[in-house]
């Protein structure tokens, strides 16, 4: 791009979590070991790049069950789904491979829990994300979907006595921090998660991005437009008092963002490949521009394959290969 940058800084951790990094390992190892074709409702995580690969290996992407043949091999996303698509799948005698985040899992139980005890359910995320679809079917009688601290302040309930909350797994910490504030104000016998919600890694690269905000002049966030995670960095950056602009890829950057700036920072939402940040540093870093990389936090965060992948290798007498040795370019 031959612009005038000294220096671009990369922010630690970024790109794929350990959700992510399963879910992508689960696809591949399905291929390999189950009788084609292998069918994934949904994106399996949001990004347009690892889809993009996985489909060129043989996964066949749809949007819903009723485009997947009866008695075929199944993927559901890292995002999960509603017992009422489970149930759908289990009548058409269809393989479930369940690709799901435990993370995400985790909300689920929350949410079933809570409605057993007949509590009100406050779930805080965006209505027409996956993860949000795939909760709010666990108990749509019980639970309220919102978004905001005004959402919050406005909301009513049969029993304020009997009201309990729950997140989106990769929303913004401080605005969920708001709306709990809210709600906590409005339902003072309100309960949550022992644990907070939202998940390791959306903490950690939001964290990176405040670290890195205050030392760039501009920020650019790899990641898909419809990545609540990615789009969380951007608004992060931006609170921040930086400027933050998302790109799907290198191809995106406009020469415009970067005029004048001397530090670019670059990181990725954590669906984002690190080739796509290879690709991006290679196009902004000219001769003898420095490269650094700024960490907050080390992650070792590491989640078991379901057990399905297990059972079909042994039914069909074929090895199933290690998670390292499928560890392909994503």
């Amino acid at each position: 791009m031959s612009l005038p940058i000294a220096e671009i800084l990369l922010a630690g951790p970024r790109g794929f979590c350990a959700g992510v990094e399963r879910a992508i390992d689960i696809v591949e190892l399905a291929l390999s070991v189950c009788q084609p074709p292998v069918y994934v409702r949904k994106e399996i995580v949001h990004n347009r790049y690892v889809v993009e690969e996985l489909r060129a290996k043989g996964a066949i992407f749809v949007d819903e069950l009723d485009e997947v043949p009866d008695d075929a091999t199944v993927i559901f996303s890292a995002h999960g789904i509603s017992p009422e698509v489970r149930t759908e799948a289990e009548r058409r005698r269809l393989r479930v491979i369940d690709a799901t985040c435990p993370l995400v899992t985790k909300v689920h139980l929350e949410a079933v829990r809570y409605a057993r005890e007949n509590y009100s359910i406050v779930l805080i995320g965006h209505a027409d994300h996956d993860e949000v679809i795939g909760t709010l079917g666990e108990a749509p009688d019980r639970i309220h979907v919102i978004a905001s601290a005004e959402e919050a302040r406005k909301l009513q309930v049969p029993d304020p006595e009997k009201i309990a909350y729950l997140t989106q797994t990769t929303l913004s910490v401080d605005d969920t921090r708001d709306v709990i504030e809210a709600l906590r104000r409005k339902f003072p016998k309100i309960v949550g998660p022992s644990r907070d919600d939202i998940c390791y890694a959306t903490q950690n690269r939001q964290a990176a991005v405040k670290r890195l905000a205050s030392d760039v002049d501009v920020l650019l966030v790899i990641g898909a437009a419809n990545s609540s995670n990615a789009n969380r960095l951007v608004e992060v950056s931006q609170m921040a008092g930086t400027r933050a602009y998302l790109i799907n890829d290198v191809r995106d950057i406009r020469r415009e963002w970067l005029a004048g700036a001397r530090r670019v920072g670059v990181t990725a939402g954590a669906s984002t490949p690190e080739v796509l940040v290879s690709q991006t540093v290679e196009a902004l870093a000219s001769r003898g521009v420095a490269v650094r990389e700024v960490h907050v936090v080390e992650e070792d965060v590491r989640f078991a394959l379901p057990q399905e992948l297990d059972e079909i290798a042994r039914e069909r007498h074929v090895p199933l290969p290690s998670r390292t040795a499928m560890r392909q370019s994503l």
